[in-house]
């Protein structure tokens, strides 16, 4: 079975290679082509074609937050005062490093925002000082995560 999309056709080939990388993006291209049962080339050919669809879109080394001693994730969901309120505010809101993702969502809140703080303290520094006084931030209402128990990417 084959994954359509628009702009590109994955064959069995295919995922193996990106469950491959998926799973470590150091493996050696030569690695995988004796695992899959073609050449390296080939195998630099598929990823190039892969990246050129937009399928992939880089790789990179994930630091890890708790090794520099940040231990508090938490969502925020902001209410703007207006939706025109929005654009500004993101663009604040990207000028606070703490704050990972921000996402433009439908229900009660205008954003909802991932930060990623030292301590409970530090957290509440970025709310009180730096979020809160944002022009257009109405208030903001914050769930902190005790645990992530699920870290993936989709399945392949």
């Amino acid at each position: 079975m084959k994954v359509v999309n628009k702009n590109i056709h994955i064959d069995g080939i295919d995922k193996k290679i990106l469950r491959a990388l998926m799973q470590d993006a150091r493996t050696p291209i030569l690695e995988i082509a004796r695992n899959v049962g073609i050449s390296g080339a080939a195998i630099h050919q598929r990823l190039r074609k892969l990246e050129k669809s937009g399928l992939l879109s880089g790789s990179k080394f994930i630091v890890n937050p708790k090794v520099l001693g940040y231990t508090t994730m938490a969502y925020v969901g902001i209410y703007l005062d207006k939706a025109v309120s929005n654009p500004e505010a993101v663009k604040q809101l990207q000028r606070i490093p703490e704050v990972l993702e921000c996402h433009y969502t439908t229900g009660h809140w205008s954003v909802f925002i991932k930060i990623l703080a030292k301590d409970n303290e530090h957290l509440m520094h970025v709310l009180n000082k730096e979020i809160q006084s944002i022009t257009g931030v109405s208030r903001t209402e914050t769930f902190i995560s005790l645990q992530q128990q699920i870290d993936r990417q989709i399945k392949i």
